[in-house]
């Protein structure tokens, strides 16, 4: 019996998706909740998991077919269903059936499902006539496959970024069996306590060169995620680091790419906004070395509670948010001639992904402290860079905020993205010396500081309103007792 796997709702707003890869193969066995394709909103990259464990016996769409939500994509039944006839979305299946497609007749088409070429064999052997002299004796497939699978492994090389074998080449008299750690259709790269790897987190880890078996998995059954094998590479880059006469080349050098739905997305949004608002921005100076010294204080505790590292941005948010209440034209939108204030503060938290920046949104974010925000950024992040948010979360925010500190940027200029009217963005903390009140005394001293830039739609927000919203930041970054909202 099979089942069909429909494009699921993946938002209130969204009404279509785009194939951007498929997973699985037909003919490939799956497990419950295991990831069969990858699919572009507008708004997200998310990957669609099997309903069902079984085998993918038919697919129904292509890689690059936009299909409307609730369309079938796939069936995943018994494998009685499946045959090596079916057209995986794989560009790989469809060289080989071109290239196993002009063979002439011979006495083996009598046989029930020959063994079918590989794209490796195909292209080492170009003459069809001289493989029927050379072999007038038709071999079982049974007896060929041995051969077939070890010439395959000798002459194509090793790509472990890619999907799984196409399974349009198992003969389809055979059962399909299920998978196993030896079983082409799983990633052979993983080892130890890695679990199941999405393609994606295999390729990510061969791309900055991790061994997965070394890293430990935070997600669901200590499954390895993206972020695992990003904070992997960047401990192993800072053990690795020495200086070097020359910066890496990238391979991007001298090729050209085609842009993704996401990117095209916000291309459009970009313009859109820069050609319809009035954006400028003002930038102050903030002494945030009470919140660098707290941070200090009591990392090792917060960090034995929650298992996260605290840093400057859930303080940064929180001030924000405290702000944009004394201060609601900044949090405004602007609709025709009417100006519209929010009755919340839903906060946009710029994200670093793979694909681009994204901002998933923090709803009623005024409503929670220094460890609420801590968490709540925290889950956002991590769930946006393995793909794992729901479209809505990245709709709906009133205001964004955006921190360099990872990147070591002192001053950014964000853009403001309709229908926001303003956005704020934090340098990274540096210290330096500063000139500071030693008991009405000008002294010298080694502060930590760091620059906020509001970038805002001059339409409604004039600069003395951005002036005053940045000094209540100030204010409060400099002066508030924050350790009392850190839950320790």
């Amino acid at each position: 019996m099979s089942e069909t796997v429909n494009l699921p709702a993946l938002g209130d707003s969204v009404t279509e998706g785009t194939i951007t890869r498929w997973l699985k193969n037909v003919g490939d066995h799956v497990e419950i909740d295991e990831p069969l394709l990858e699919v572009s909103t507008d708004k997200v990259d998310t990957e669609i998991p099997s309903p069902v464990a079984g085998v993918l016996e038919e697919i129904f769409a292509a890689e690059d077919d936009t299909i409307d939500v609730g369309a079938p994509l796939a069936t995943v039944g018994d494998g009685s269903g499946a045959s090596s006839s079916d057209a995986p979305a794989e560009p790989a299946s469809e060289k080989t059936a071109e290239s196993a497609a002009p063979a002439p007749a011979t006495e083996a088409e009598s046989e029930p499902e020959p063994e079918p070429e590989t794209e490796a064999q195909a292209e080492s052997e170009p003459e069809p006539e001289a493989e029927a002299q050379a072999e007038p004796e038709p071999q079982p497939a049974e007896s060929a496959t041995p051969a077939s699978a070890d010439e395959s492994a000798a002459d194509s090389p090793t790509e472990s970024e890619d999907a799984a074998p196409d399974a349009s080449a198992a003969p389809s008299t055979k059962p399909a069996e299920p998978a196993s750690a030896s079983s082409p259709s799983e990633p052979i790269d993983v080892t130890g306590n890695a679990g199941y790897v999405t393609p994606l987190v295999r390729r990510l880890a061969n791309q900055h060169d991790v061994d997965l078996s070394t890293v430990k998995g935070t997600g669901v059954g200590g499954r390895v995620r993206k972020e695992d094998v990003l904070d992997a590479a960047d401990r192993a880059g800072a053990q690795a680091a020495e200086p070097k006469a020359h910066a890496a080349v990238s391979d991007l050098r001298g090729t050209s790419q085609p842009m993704t739905r996401l990117r095209k997305v916000a291309a459009e949004q970009a313009v859109s906004s820069r050609q319809t608002t009035a954006q400028v921005t003002t930038v102050i100076e903030v002494d945030a070395t009470s919140i660098a010294d707290l941070i200090e204080r009591v990392q090792d505790a917060f960090t034995t509670k929650t298992g996260k590292a605290l840093d400057f941005v859930p303080f940064f948010a929180k001030a924000a948010t405290q702000a944009l209440q004394a201060h609601p034209i900044i949090n405004a939108t602007v609709d025709g001639d009417q100006i519209v204030y929010p009755g919340a503060e839903n906060l946009g938290v710029a994200v670093d992904t793979d694909r681009g920046l994204l901002s998933p949104v923090i709803k009623n974010a005024a409503d929670l402290d220094v460890a609420g925000l801590a968490s709540a950024i925290d889950d956002l992040a991590e769930r946006t860079r393995s793909n794992g948010l729901k479209p809505d979360e990245l709709s709906g925010g009133t205001f964004t905020i955006a921190s360099s500190e990872a990147r070591g940027a002192l001053l950014e200029t964000p853009i403001v993205f309709l229908p926001q009217s303003a956005s704020l963005s934090s340098g990274t903390l540096t210290k330096r010396v500063a000139v500071v009140d030693a008991g009405g005394v000008d002294a010298f001293a080694i502060r930590s500081m760091v620059y906020l830039s509001l970038s805002y739609d001059q339409r409604i927000i004039d600069s003395t309103d951005a002036s005053r919203f940045l000094d209540s930041v100030r204010h409060s970054l400099e002066n508030d007792d924050f350790e009392g909202q850190l839950g320790l």
